[in-house]
């Protein structure tokens, strides 16, 4: 077993996350060298749809900034939204009349990045195979999405925000393109699982997983996203709303993220993923303890990493009650300034 130089104490973390929220509103006073996501508030959010090919399946994409694209315009930090195992992107952009702000991608176009997803392998509007969309399926999908943003934007880094499994898959992406991947945040992720009750549960699954490579999912499987873990942390109203968008996709979605969770961990080994890490667990979240996610945490080879605990939230922190305080560490460590070499 690796010795720590400086380990993480778990009060050490809890505390953090308060110190975390106040330190972010500096840090998002602070210029950025270079490419910045300077705040447009005031302009009109602009989108597109994009296609990528893995092979012979089509990949859907969808992108989102203030204002169209012109030529010549220096280009703007890219947010590259990677969703998890039971919902296609749209968990990223969605709206709920009445109940403010739920899309994540016109929250953070607003602060001036320029924000990107897509459906993966068997998910949503991209092609659907015999495949399982595991991880390694994802990265895979990932690799040729970056192709059409780095043709769109012509940036060779991006930024990574992943939620859930789609923490995984963009931990695994990094892990296989470095070079592509700038400052990545992990929500909701998981390392080894080891005392997670969320995983322990699905674990009873394992044979079906094995044994096939689609699961049903219904509106009362959506909601639990939001109420397995603590009841009351997300809005009931986006959560149906989340659900309706959902399953005009239909009833069933890949067992293969399902199937790496439970007996395939890990997926993402620390010390190969060289980028700047935001680690975002909520403090209800039952798919990963906080010595799971410590000790995750603890190998990362780059200094320049945070973990930050939500209070008040649970797993999914794009449906939370409390998902501004994603938003605002989040945004605090894209906008970071690089640090001074000492």
């Amino acid at each position: 077993m690796e010795k720590f130089d400086h380990p993480l104490a778990r009060r050490t973390v809890i505390k953090g996350a308060g110190l975390g929220l106040v330190a972010g509103g500096f840090a998002c006073a602070l210029p950025t060298p270079g490419a910045s996501a300077a705040g447009s508030e005031g302009g009109e959010i602009w989108s597109s749809e994009y296609w990528a090919k893995k092979g012979d399946i089509p990949l859907w994409m969808y992108r989102k900034r203030v204002g169209a694209p012109k030529a010549g315009e220096p280009s703007r930090p890219v947010l590259f939204f990677v969703h998890g195992s039971s919902v296609t992107s749209r968990v990223f952009d969605l709206n709920v009349p009445g109940h403010g702000e739920y899309s994540a991608m016109d929250e953070f176009a607003r602060y001036g990045f320029d924000c990107w997803t897509m459906d993966h392998e068997n998910y949503g509007k991209s092609g659907r195979t015999s495949g399982n969309a595991d991880i390694a399926s994802g990265v895979e999908d990932l690799k040729a999405a970056v192709e059409v943003v780095t043709r769109e934007t012509g940036r060779q880094k991006f930024h990574f925000l992943g939620e859930s499994s789609g923490a995984l898959r963009a931990g695994a992406y990094a892990m296989a393109a470095p070079e592509r991947a700038d400052r990545l945040v992990f929500a909701a992720f998981t390392y080894k699982g080891e005392g997670s009750p969320t995983l322990t549960k699905r674990a009873e699954q394992l044979a079906y997983f094995r044994s096939h490579n689609m699961r049903k999912r219904d509106r009362d499987m959506i909601r639990s996203i939001a109420t397995r873990d603590k009841p009351g942390t997300s809005d009931p109203a986006a959560v149906e709303v989340l659900a309706d968008v959902e399953m005009q996709f239909g009833d069933q979605v890949p067992t293969g993220t399902y199937l790496d969770m439970t007996a395939n961990l890990p997926v993402v080994h620390p010390q190969k993923v060289l980028s700047p890490v935001l680690l975002v667990r909520g403090e209800y979240d039952g798919i990963a303890t906080v010595a799971d996610l410590e000790e995750f945490f603890n190998l990362l080879p780059n200094g320049d990493r945070q973990f930050v605990i939500l209070p008040g939230t649970a797993h999914s922190v794009a449906l939370a009650t409390n998902r501004q305080l994603f938003w605002h560490v989040t945004r605090a460590f894209l906008t970071m300034p690089s640090p001074i070499a000492t």
